[in-house]
């Protein structure tokens, strides 16, 4: 079975951070997601991945 895919909000409390914070996320380092029409997608591997990799602490700088 896919993955399913994940709201701002979805993915905002799976990390514990606000919709806003993914938002820039999203904007100024490249959190993996996807626009499908107005909305942004997430999936949780590709964010757990990105989270791992470092991309959430690189937005600290």
């Amino acid at each position: 079975m896919s993955e399913p895919w994940l709201s701002a909000d979805d993915i905002a409390a799976h990390l514990g951070v606000t919709k806003e914070t993914v938002y820039a996320w999203i904007a100024d380092t490249g959190m993996p997601a996807h626009k499908v029409g107005r909305l942004w997608k997430f999936q949780v591997s590709e964010v757990d991945e990105w989270v791992r990799s470092g991309g959430a602490s690189s937005a600290a700088d």
